[in-house]
């Protein structure tokens, strides 16, 4: 006789409703089934879904109305409550200071990073032609844009992949910009145009990662939820993710500052980090990149980010 049924689950997985976030919600399941046997119990697993406020205020551009945080507010706070046991968040859209009740429990196995255009009329940036619309709801990907072809007009472009994609098709934009790793969970790979080099188009903060949320144990059951989800953490991803994180911290940029950054795994087992501040107006680009042991993750992302706020000044990042 099975134990766990849908009324009570093992543990509640919250979500947004989006397919990729469901896609996302599955994946973690998927990990969790793999490593857990007690998961495999039919009902051990229930995905909650949460409809934030960034999915339904779509008007207007997330800098003005709180940033990329209102996509996980909502799931915070049923986190926080008990109403879930687990939030599971694309680490792009969690905001730098988590709610001090919470942790990210695990980093789930990174996908691709890069960006890459879609466009139904050129095969790349370049070729789009003059004064050419973009769609997109990002001022990293607007100022990226706007620095190599200051000619090209960008629209605010809310709602999920799909939404997105059919207003391309429905030609309201001559192109839009999204993430690799986005398109490739949904089964959408095939429609990308162009796939930028991270250097040519540095990604988001996060980007390509998922992130697990939970409870800071304060009884015996949060422990055991925290328990799973850190058996299966992907130890490179999170150390990847972990020094990004330790960068925007130092840089305390804004949802309104176009911030972006990479790390990778050099041959000797170290890790580089590359970080960008852009003005918003893409006339410039301010870097700056170091290298260290995994074990100085953090240390590296906090020296980068001092480094860039000498570089950029004040002025940018707020």
């Amino acid at each position: 006789m099975n134990t766990y049924t849908k009324k009570t689950p093992l543990i509640k997985i919250g979500t947004r409703g989006s397919k990729l976030a469901l896609a996302q919600a599955e994946e973690f399941k998927k990990y969790l089934v793999d490593s857990v046997d007690i998961f495999r119990e039919p009902g051990a697993v229930e995905t909650v879904v949460i409809h934030t406020a960034g999915d339904k205020i779509l008007d207007r551009p997330l800098s003005e109305v709180g940033g990329k945080g209102l996509f996980m507010k909502d799931i915070e706070k049923a986190l926080v409550a008990g109403h879930i046991d687990a939030a599971v968040h694309s680490m792009k859209d969690v905001e730098t200071f988590l709610n001090p009740k919470t942790t990210i429990g695990c980093i789930l196995p990174r996908e691709e990073i890069n960006d890459a255009l879609i466009s139904n009329s050129s095969q790349n940036l370049m070729d789009l032609p003059y004064g050419s619309i973009i769609g997109t709801s990002s001022v990293r990907r607007a100022g990226l844009i706007k620095n190599q072809r200051s000619d090209l007009k960008t629209v605010l472009f809310r709602g999920n992949i799909n939404t997105r994609l059919q207003k391309l098709d429905n030609k309201e934009v001559d192109s839009t910009i999204l993430a690799v790793a986005g398109l490739s969970r949904v089964g959408l790979v095939d429609r990308i145009t162009q796939k930028f080099t991270l250097e040519e188009f540095p990604p988001a903060i996060g980007q390509g990662a998922i992130g697990i949320q939970c409870r800071l144990p304060k009884c015996e059951a949060d422990e055991k939820i925290l328990n799973f989800i850190s058996r299966v953490n992907h130890t490179y991803s999170a150390i990847c993710v972990e020094a990004e994180r330790a960068m925007l911290r130092a840089l305390d940029g804004s949802c309104q500052t176009p911030i972006a950054g990479f790390t990778k795994l050099t041959e000797e087992g170290n890790i580089t980090l590359k970080g960008f501040v852009i003005s918003p107006d893409g006339a410039k680009i301010y870097s700056d990149s170091d290298t260290s042991s995994q074990a100085d993750a953090i240390k590296l992302g906090q020296e980068i980010g001092q480094r860039l706020l000498m570089k950029a000044g004040a002025d940018l990042i707020r």
